[in-house]
């Protein structure tokens, strides 16, 4: 039993790459939680696709036993968060579980467009911040101008900000005395109903369904029957534990503590993220405030490669919405790819990184279609309907007008590269809204259309930028324009995962593209293929793919030319009539490579 002021749960916070993992590895180091032959980089890292791209994608909890100053040791519950815009949800899920926030900020970079977006998860969640200035051993460190620069910027008190460098372990010690005497200790009443968020699930091989939980109030024993409050489903605690990053089995979990458990959990389902756990007898009486479900911005189909690892997908893709409450799915079936599923994410790094994650963790192989945002089609006859895909947009005879996602981009760039930003976001229909400075930075907002950003438009921007860009948005209104749906059509045939919707300006340019680009990826046929892109019945480009020809006059030497003209003529005919029965095969190279949009 720990008392509650003897607890202290926290997470990190941080733009990417401004070191959050490394300064989580230090304190673990520090406190001596892993002995040190186990010691690695990113130790709360665990996904090899984590650590490959050295990125943070899901938020991990590790609990430090610390002797303070003050002669008494204290517990800190540590959260590690994501920095990409694409795992916001990840972060402020988090938020909730905790009562403070360490404020990474790198000395040499200052503040970027994340460490906003996630100060004000923080700030949100009711948080108390202690900001930390972190890598003042470089060079190119500048800490005072930083610290004002987190006054001017975020209007945060920065002058007792720590400073540090978790490289080489400078500092790590305020920082975990700034934790004891500056974060408020957790709330809660032991003799009051269990009462406890579920924070986290995932699917484990050996113990099946694997919850993370924060109690808030009350007690859970190894042993109670519990109770989950949305879906009412009712199991027995079989394993109560803690992670010191490994599971170390405890009897019982008090409130202010974040621990996981497990109870023969067969239905995924059954485990929301967000929702409340309490006994089955005497259970509290209302739930706690849930989670906002996550809005999914990004859609797009997966399907097979082949058509008999359907199941193994489905099976798949419920195993990974337990541990990524951001990703939904629905089925859907396309006539060029068989069955699949419509899938949301929010946003294109997630969609890489749960596409990868299918692949690697489940051993699938699959098709991606082109990703599309939800477009509001209103019809004539008053009423509205959410398009999710492309291909199921209704005949425009009905169709009144149609309205696009709209967001609220905020980009810091380096002054030199601002030309090329402005000139970038103009290309991409944006509006902008303001354009202000923080010392030599120029920090741009723009309104842009979702779904030119959903393509390229951040790796675009890295590039100009030469990586120094930082780049947040969120979602604002939907607006309307004119939006029209461009088929592609092979041989005369509609293909529906290429499908895509455009802004009629840039249609011809975007049609050209994909037809060229369609006609370099499929091998040609013993006969003729034409490639169009349509809006409508009106192509607006199109590419001719020529047939592979036998050379059937080889053997006529001499004599009449009629001779040859009738060989010719033959063979003619051949292919008129193959190319009116003959089926264009697509491969599947060719489809995931056409949908690789590049500018």
């Amino acid at each position: 039993m720990t008392d509650l002021d003897r607890i202290r749960n926290f997470s990190i916070v941080a733009h990417i790459d401004h070191g959050k993992s490394t300064l989580a590895d230090r304190l673990i180091q520090l406190t001596g939680t892993v002995a040190e032959r186990d010691m690695k980089a990113q130790m709360l890292d665990t996904m090899d696709i984590e650590r490959e791209r050295g990125i943070t994608i899901k938020a991990n909890s590790v609990r430090i036993e610390y002797p303070a100053k003050d002669g008494k040791t204290y517990i800190l519950n540590l959260i590690d968060t994501p920095g990409h815009v694409d795992f916001a949800y990840e972060v402020s899920r988090s938020m909730r579980a905790v009562e403070g926030s360490l404020l990474v900020v790198d000395a040499s970079q200052g503040v970027e467009a994340q460490t906003l977006a996630n100060v004000y998860h923080a700030l949100d969640a009711g948080h108390e911040i202690v900001p930390v200035l972190n890598k003042v051993d470089l060079p190119a460190a500048e800490p005072e101008r930083v610290k004002e620069q987190i006054e001017d910027v975020i209007g945060l008190d920065a002058k007792d900000a720590v400073l540090i460098s978790a490289k080489s372990g400078l500092g790590i010690p305020d920082v975990l005395e700034a934790i004891v005497t500056r974060l408020p200790a957790p709330k809660g009443d032991r003799n009051a109903p269990l009462k406890a968020m579920l924070v986290d699930s995932w699917y484990d091989s050996y113990l099946g369904v694997v919850v993370m939980i924060r109690v808030m109030d009350g007690v859970i024993h190894k042993g109670d029957r519990i109770k989950m409050m949305q879906t009412g489903a009712v199991y027995g605690v079989d394993k109560l534990a803690v992670l010191k990053p490994q599971m170390v089995d405890i009897a019982e979990l008090g409130p202010g503590e974040i621990g996981i458990w497990t109870g023969s959990i067969k239905q995924v389902r059954d485990t929301r993220v967000g929702d409340t756990i309490t006994t089955e007898k005497k259970g509290c009486e209302t739930p706690l405030p849930g989670f906002k479900p996550a809005q999914p911005v990004v859609f797009c189909g997966l399907f097979p490669v082949d058509a008999n690892d359907f199941d193994d997908l489905r099976q798949a893709i419920e195993k990974l919405q337990l541990n990524d409450a951001s990703f939904s799915s629905e089925m859907e079936t396309s006539a060029a790819l068989g069955f699949g599923f419509r899938c949301g994410f929010l946003g294109l790094l997630h969609l890489e990184v749960i596409r990868d994650r299918l692949e690697r963790e489940y051993d699938l192989d699959l098709i991606t279609t082109a990703p599309s945002v939800v477009y509001h089609v209103f019809m004539r006859d008053g009423t509205q309907q959410d398009l999710h895909n492309p291909a199921d947009m209704p005949d425009l005879t009905y169709v009144d007008h149609i309205e696009e996602p709209r967001i609220k981009a905020t980009i810091m760039v380096p002054d030199e590269y601002l030309g090329d930003v402005l000139k970038l976001c103009q290309d991409r229909r944006g509006i902008q809204l303001n354009l202000t400075y923080a010392g030599a930075r120029a920090m741009v907002e723009y309104d842009l259309p979702l779904n030119e950003v959903v393509f390229d438009f951040y790796d675009r921007l890295k590039s100009i930028t030469k990586g120094y860009a930082s780049f947040d948005y969120t979602l604002t209104e939907y607006r309307e324009d004119h939006l029209v749906k461009m088929s592609i059509l092979v041989n005369d045939e509609p293909v529906d995962a290429l499908s895509m919707m455009v802004h009629r300006d840039r249609a011809e340019m975007r049609g050209r593209a994909m037809v060229e680009k369609l006609k370099d990826l499929i091998p040609r046929h013993m006969f003729k293929i034409p490639i169009q892109a349509a809006i409508g019945g009106r192509v607006i480009a199109r590419e001719t793919l020529s047939a592979m020809r036998k050379d059937v006059t080889a053997k006529c030497y001499g004599g009449d030319v009629t001779r040859k003209k009738k060989l010719l003529e033959k063979q003619k005919a051949g292919k008129k009539k193959m190319r009116q029965f003959g089926k264009v095969e697509i491969p599947q190279t060719a489809f995931i490579a056409a949908l690789k949009m590049d500018d």
